[in-house]
């Protein structure tokens, strides 16, 4: 199954989750970070993967354009998942959440549930084991999205 990781990264953090989601998927997985999306790059997708850190309680404003540009239906038959990179604070926005509510406006099915990895404060880096809590949830992609 060919599978891409679409991210935005303010500090290195989402780029960081990105790029061990793809090497957890599959030997034709690719990650390309938002700025450098291209609509040819979809071509074969089977799974489509979309992260993003949350900003003022939202996605970045980069990660909305790029999912603005998706027609409804036009995700019709991918299988799609999202995360985010967050604070840890009691309340925290949700990023992932909004993603995968127009991934699936798009079209697309969303295979688990929207997942969160956490940063210590807003430049992280990343909390202790969150790397590991990332390719065990690629791994567990692979199954959900045969």
């Amino acid at each position: 199954m060919k599978s891409l990781v679409v991210y935005d990264s303010m500090y290195g953090n989402t780029k960081t989750i990105a790029e061990t989601v793809v090497k957890e998927l599959d030997s034709d997985a690719r990650v390309v970070s938002v700025s450098d999306f291209k609509p040819e790059d979809l071509k074969e997708v089977k799974l489509l993967v979309v992260g993003s850190p949350i900003l003022a309680w939202q996605p970045s404003t980069k990660t909305m354009s790029f999912l603005a540009g998706f027609k409804k239906n036009q995700l019709d038959g991918f299988k799609a998942a999202v995360f985010d990179t967050r604070v840890t604070l009691f309340i925290h926005g949700d990023a992932a959440g909004k993603i995968a509510v127009e991934l699936a406006r798009a079209g697309a099915v969303i295979v688990t549930d929207p997942m969160g990895f956490k940063v210590k404060g807003k430049e992280g880096p990343l909390l202790k084991g969150e790397v590991e809590r990332a390719a065990a949830w690629a791994r567990s992609l692979r199954v959900l999205a045969l």
